[in-house]
């Protein structure tokens, strides 16, 4: 049986345990050692996703490499669909929650969490659990729903995005988290951190109409994220973006994060059971020269929780 088809089977009659080898293997990501101590990329398996995030961050030299005192901080998570957080749409709340928390404690004066949703946006914010979340450490939870809020700006040198419109925050905030989650997507195999800046402006739609890969690398070229955080805590593994039921869904409990946004989503789509040279945006991205899919050529902390 091919490793696709095998894959396909087993999620269909839910053996989710059969998925280990093929799902959020760590052989793929050797790399050579940190020789400052600060690696460039963290793979963290095993833990809580508070926990993850935890190890993953020091790994990468501490929240405060990132967020200086008194900046503002905007966290980009997925809250794109009306799912509950084990139907794996959205990002884990208790992620984002201890994103905020982590950016208050490195000095930050605001942090600012939203998506421009694909569902009803309170219902979005409400039903995934990351308003809540937010909210209870201290950060601002923001609507993405109005066009008013969304400001258009050029992207320099963009092949088929070449204007599009971002939320304020993106314009009003120094520091810029992403918060994607590991899923399957109809569109584009994964949906990580790239696809997931597409919450960040109004007119999606022209996107799905003009070389969809294209555009998701050409926003690159007008801002990238500061941090990227991949949740594989649950990973959607098929029906994707939105998800179908739970059978859809595996327990992977897995977390990767780097500032290469490339090479992040590189190591998220081999933990996925895909090579990210059949994913386009990624290929088209490494070609603009936005990161790198060698991962050899990284420092990479590989870290497992008992």
């Amino acid at each position: 049986m091919k490793r696709r088809e095998f894959v396909t089977k087993s999620v269909g009659i839910g053996l989710a345990g059969a998925l280990a080898p093929v799902f959020g293997s760590f052989d793929a990501l050797a790399s050579k050692p940190a020789t400052d101590g600060i690696y460039d990329m963290a793979a963290v398996r095993g833990g809580e996703p508070a926990a993850m995030f935890d190890k993953a961050i020091e790994a990468l030299g501490g929240m405060k490499r990132f967020v200086k005192a008194g900046q503002r901080v905007l966290v980009k998570p997925n809250i794109g669909w009306d799912n509950v957080p084990e139907r794996a749409a959205n990002t884990n709340p208790e992620l984002v929650g201890r994103i905020v928390k982590s950016a208050f404690e490195a000095g930050a004066s605001d942090v600012f969490v939203f998506d421009h949703t694909c569902d009803q946006w309170d219902r979005c914010y409400k039903n995934s659990q990351i308003e809540e979340a937010v909210k209870a450490n201290g950060g601002t939870i923001v609507p993405g729903n109005n066009e008013q809020n969304y400001k258009e700006v050029t992207i320099p040198g963009g092949k088929s995005l070449k204007t599009t419109k971002v939320h304020e925050l993106l314009l009003s905030t120094d520091v810029f988290i992403n918060v994607p989650v590991l899923k399957h997507h109809g569109s584009t195999t994964v949906t990580l951190s790239m696809k997931n800046l597409m919450g960040v402006v109004w007119d999606r739609r022209f996107y799905h109409g003009n070389d969809l890969s294209q555009c998701i690398a050409d926003f690159l070229l007008y801002r990238k994220p500061d941090l990227n955080i991949v949740d594989g805590y649950r990973m959607m593994t098929r029906n994707g973006p939105r998800g179908v039921s739970m059978d859809d869904v595996v327990d992977l409990k897995a977390l990767v994060a780097g500032t290469d946004i490339v090479a992040v989503d590189a190591a998220a789509t081999l933990m996925f059971g895909s090579k990210p040279q059949d994913i386009a945006h990624i290929r088209i991205a490494e070609e603009m020269g936005f990161g790198t899919t060698n991962l050899e050529s990284l420092s990479i902390n590989r870290i497992r929780i008992s």
